[in-house]
C-alpha cells in the first residue's frame, strides 16, 4: 500500500500546478475588458481609502479570540454607498472576500483581500454597490464560521 501522506502530497501538488497555470486572453477585446474590470475594482479597494463626502469608515476587526474562534467584529452591519469598510487585523491570519458565486447578480465586488498577518494591518473596501445584502468571508476560516453580511441601504 502506498504511503497516504505521499499520495495526498502528490495530489495537492498537482492541484497547485494546475491552479497556477493561467490562460491568456484569446483576443484583444477580452484583454481590454479584463483591464477595464481590474481598473474599476482597483478604485474600490486598497489601504487608507477615504469615504465620499458625508460617508463614514466602518471598522471591522478580524481576530482569533481567547477561545480559538476566528471571527469578524462586527459580523453583520449596515453601510451606505460611498462608505468605506476598513478590515483591521487584531491577531491571527485573516482576509475578507466577497465571493461572486455567493453574491449572484451583484457587480463591482472587490477581489479577495490579502491575507493580513501583522496586527494593525488594514484592507479597505469602498462601497460602490447597489442596495442589497452582500456575503463575505475569511477564506482560510469560512468553513468554521468566519463569515458575515453587509447590508447596503
Amino acid at each position: 500500500m502506498k504511503n497516504p501522506r505521499a499520495v495526498v502530497g502528490a495530489f495537492l501538488l498537482s492541484i497547485a500546478i494546475v491552479a497556477c497555470q493561467g490562460s491568456e486572453p484569446t483576443d484583444s477585446a477580452a484583454a481590454a475588458s479584463s483591464e477595464a474590470s481590474a481598473s474599476a475594482s482597483a478604485q474600490n479597494h486598497g489601504t487608507n481609502l477615504a469615504p465620499d463626502a458625508g460617508g463614514r469608515v466602518i471598522e471591522v476587526q478580524m481576530l482569533t479570540d481567547d477561545q480559538g474562534n476566528n471571527r469578524f467584529d462586527p459580523q453583520h452591519f449596515d453601510v451606505k454607498k460611498g462608505d468605506v469598510i476598513r478590515y483591521t487585523l487584531v491577531n491571527g491570519v485573516h482576509n475578507a472576500h466577497f465571493l461572486p458565486d455567493s453574491n449572484p447578480g451583484k457587480t463591482g465586488l472587490p477581489p479577495a483581500g490579502p491575507l493580513l498577518q501583522l496586527p494593525g494591518q488594514t484592507w479597505d473596501v469602498k462601497v460602490t454597490w447597489e442596495p442589497g445584502t452582500y456575503y463575505y468571508q475569511c477564506d482560510p476560516h469560512a468553513l468554521i464560521g468566519m463569515v458575515g453580511h453587509v447590508r447596503v441601504q
